[in-house]
C-alpha cells in the first residue's frame, strides 16, 4: 500500500527557497516530490513533509545531534536515511545558524564524488510506439 505523504506548509517551501545557497555546481529538483537542492548531483538539502532535511558528515552529525538532540530522518518507520538529520524549530527560526549547518552540509556533499548521470532513454518515434489496444 503505498505511503501518503503531505505537502510541505508554503511557509516551509519559501524557507526552504532562501535557504539554498547559490553557486554553479547546485542545482534544485524534486525527491519524494519534495523540494530539494544537489551540489554535484548529490542531494544535501531539502525537504520532507513538514521536516527540513540535510545530510551531514558523521564527524557533523554527531555534533549536530550533541547540540540539537538525535533527529534522523526516516521518510518510512524503519527506513531511515543514516547521513540525514531533520532541522529543529530552533534551526527553522534562526538564518545565521541554519546557513552555517547547510555550509556544512554543502562542504560534505561537494565532497562526495559527483553522481554519474544515467543515459537518457531514447523516445522511439510516435508512429514505432505500439498502441495498448
Amino acid at each position: 500500500m503505498p505511503v501518503a505523504w503531505t505537502k510541505s506548509p508554503q511557509s516551509l517551501i519559501d524557507l526552504f527557497d532562501k535557504s539554498v545557497p547559490p553557486g554553479a555546481n547546485i542545482s534544485r529538483r524534486k525527491m519524494f516530490g519534495y523540494p530539494a537542492a544537489f551540489a554535484n548531483g548529490n542531494l544535501f538539502i531539502g525537504l520532507h513533509q513538514n521536516d527540513f532535511v540535510m545530510r551531514l558528515s558523521e564527524k557533523d552529525r554527531a555534533r549536530f545531534s550533541a547540540e540539537f538532540g538525535e533527529r534522523v530522518f526516516e521518510p518510512m518507520k524503519g527506513r531511515p536515511m543514516r547521513e540525514y538529520v531533520r532541522l529543529p524549530e530552533e534551526l527553522l527560526a534562526d538564518a545565521d545558524k541554519r546557513a552555517f549547518w547547510i555550509d556544512l552540509s554543502l562542504q560534505y556533499a561537494e565532497a562526495i564524488a559527483p553522481k554519474a548521470t544515467s543515459p537518457k532513454k531514447k523516445q522511439l518515434p510516435r508512429s514505432m510506439k505500439r498502441s495498448r489496444a
